[in-house]
């Protein structure tokens, strides 16, 4: 039997599970989404920045608390957000964390937990919701292109530029940049893209604690331009990719042409 085709992917029929969407990058994609028509699901462990979230922005939202880490945790997240919306077929993974810690210093070694950590968050735990979601995913209707959906991943430029301090964040975030072709390469056949965005310096809450002179210290290092990149400007790259069927198996920077310095 001829599967059913259905219009381009596009954000108004974006069905998007978002991870850590309820701060930060993953926030910001989650208003972009909805403001253009499309419904998300939020998987973040912040209860109540989520509960916030679906007050404000209404039945196009569903939060869900998950750890990415936790095969059942993402498993029952996923299948709700599919019994309440039906299908799901965008993914945008934002979940991550980051420490600061040279392998030798003063203070000590590093600390093996730490490092592990820290690539079981970022890296282990978005290829956990990769496969689970695509798992999902490959059950949907085809478009006229025969796509079924798309996975958007967060890396940083840290994947190629990683700073003193920054081992385990650079690891963590360089297995997301590596993985991506070959995933990309391994759901073609069903028609699901996969893409990763590199970001530089953005002002998320990891930024908060500094002082807004260090900040605008960090945003001047950027040649141009010469700030902090803004939440919204990821989220308006995750729609360019939602709505473009030729981005895939890449890993696009964002970052107002910066190359890190060693410290």
């Amino acid at each position: 039997m001829k599967t059913k085709e259905v219009e381009d992917l596009n954000i108004q029929e974006s069905v998007a599970v978002v991870t850590g969407g309820a701060s930060g990058l993953g926030e910001a994609t989650v208003r972009n989404i909805i403001h253009n028509g499309g419904k998300a699901i939020i998987l973040d462990l912040s209860e109540e920045k989520g509960a916030k979230l679906v007050a404000e922005l209404g039945d196009s939202v569903l939060f869900v608390k998950a750890d990415v880490t936790q095969e059942d945790s993402v498993t029952s997240a996923l299948d709700q957000g599919i019994e309440t919306f039906g299908s799901i077929n965008t993914v945008v993974n934002c979940a991550g964390i980051a420490i600061g810690q040279k392998v030798v210093s003063r203070k000590g070694t590093h600390e093996l937990k730490a490092f592990s950590k820290v690539v079981t968050v970022n890296l282990i735990g978005t290829f956990n919701v990769i496969r689970l979601a695509a798992e999902r995913m490959v059950h949907n209707q085809v478009n006229k292109d025969g796509e079924r959906g798309v996975i958007i991943n967060t890396a940083s430029v840290a994947a190629f530029e990683g700073q003193i301090g920054q081992a385990a964040y650079s690891a963590s975030k360089g297995g997301i940049v590596g993985m991506t072709l070959p995933i990309a390469r391994d759901l073609a056949s069903y028609g699901i893209r996969v893409v990763s965005i590199a970001p530089g310096l953005f002002h998320t809450p990891m930024f908060d604690s500094l002082p807004e002179e260090a900040r605008t210290s960090l945003g001047k290092t950027v040649p141009f331009p010469s700030r902090l990149g803004y939440p919204n400007e990821y989220a308006k790259l995750t729609e360019s990719i939602i709505t473009n069927p030729m981005l895939n198996g890449e890993t696009i920077r964002l970052d107002g042409a910066i190359r890190m310095s060693p410290r």
